[in-house]
């Protein structure tokens, strides 16, 4: 049974509940002080608080998406990703839908009605690099009056690590983006659901790492190309978007800064604004200064010429340490460049704040998209 399974925490939750029942009712007969009463003592005070530890764990993980397989957990996934042929002589295709299934929606058994989701692995030709994804179809996509239609997308991005699956299950971003639509608050739109860990388990940033992955290639080439390629996405930089939390914010900012010809607009939801370098990063630059200043997005605002895009940053007045980078960062745009905000009184950095900023983060990109 896999990590995120729900039998795998409904298993743990009874385990701690057994064993907390059968310490209670077993204490009385290790009261004494013999070497086996003791023993046994401490050996139910261990697995019970293992268990209750593992339960807590696991419904952690699920309601915040940090693993998706044991593997993931337990540092195993090391593959750096897929190197694949494009030839298309070869039969290569850079979009490989694994499945699909339903959207969390009434009706949602009917593509035309609630729309669609599917697991696909996206291939990039000039980054080598293959990454899954989840990609959201609207109904509209499935209704034969939209069959020439193409549709905007916005490339949503979990922190690190994150799962893509958290994106689908604990951040709801195609139901929420169903039920706006259908109110006609927004647009409908493609959405394509991943995590900006394209090399895992290296956090790379969205970064061209020197002799690495070229995770920024990727995202600001390879995926529009793939997508589009696929799909009735447009192809025009009006229609495209990103949207992001945490690292998978700052990648979305990113985007919309560096590649203004792509991504029209960028929201960084609890975002920081430059790349860090730890244990989990290694060296993203290997002693090249430009690349390192580029990944500052304040040093870039403040010395390249102001992109034509859109930008919206969230933060909240507690609970977010991003606070006063935040009015730094608004206070760094020029134009064309334009910025928008989310600031909340309160609120952690976590899916319930994201979850609160989402329905706003998605009229507002739905307002800077268009497909011509």
């Amino acid at each position: 049974m896999g990590l995120t399974s729900k039998a795998v925490l409904a298993l743990a939750v009874l385990l701690a509940v057994v064993l907390f029942i059968g310490t209670v009712w077993l204490w009385p007969r290790l009261a004494r002080r013999s070497w086996r009463a003791v023993t046994g003592r401490i050996g139910l005070l261990i697995a019970t608080q293992l268990a209750i530890f593992a339960s807590v764990g696991l419904a952690t993980n699920q309601a915040f998406g940090f693993y998706a397989t044991w593997a993931d957990l337990f540092g195993q996934e090391t593959s750096p990703g897929v190197v694949v042929d494009h030839d298309p002589a070869k039969g290569g295709t850079p979009v490989d839908v694994r499945s699909t299934r339903p959207v969390n929606v009434p009706g949602g058994d009917r593509p035309s009605t609630a729309g669609q989701i599917q697991k696909v692995v996206v291939s990039g030709k000039e980054s080598d690099i293959a990454s899954p994804a989840y990609v959201y179809l609207p109904p509209e996509y499935f209704q034969p009056q939209y069959k020439d239609r193409r549709f905007p997308v916005s490339v949503v991005l979990t922190g690190y690590p994150g799962t893509a699956e958290a994106l689908v299950k604990g951040l709801h971003y195609p139901q929420t983006a169903h039920l706006l639509a259908k109110r006609g608050r927004m647009q409908p739109m493609i959405l394509v659901m991943m995590r900006p860990t394209v090399a895992p388990p290296r956090d790379t940033e969205c970064v061209d790492v020197p002799g690495g992955p070229q995770a920024e290639t990727f995202f600001a080439k390879d995926l529009p190309a793939a997508i589009s390629a696929h799909y009735r996405a447009g192809r025009t930089a009006g229609s495209w978007g990103a949207i992001g939390d945490s690292t998978g914010g700052y990648c979305a900012l990113k985007l919309a800064v560096h590649h203004p010809g792509v991504y029209a607009a960028g929201a960084g939801l609890s975002a920081y604004y430059k790349a860090p370098i730890d244990v989990t990063t290694g060296d993203l630059f290997q002693g090249d200064k430009e690349l390192e200043r580029r990944a500052d997005l304040m040093w870039y605002l403040d010395h390249m010429p102001p992109p034509k895009t859109s930008l919206l940053v969230t933060t909240s007045k507690q609970g977010e340490d991003n606070y006063k980078d935040t009015k730094a960062f608004i206070g760094q745009v020029k134009s064309p460049t334009r910025v928008s905000s989310i600031t909340l009184d309160s609120g952690g950095h976590n899916f319930n704040t994201w979850r609160r900023e989402i329905p706003a983060t998605l009229e507002w990109i739905s307002g800077r998209l268009n497909v011509k």
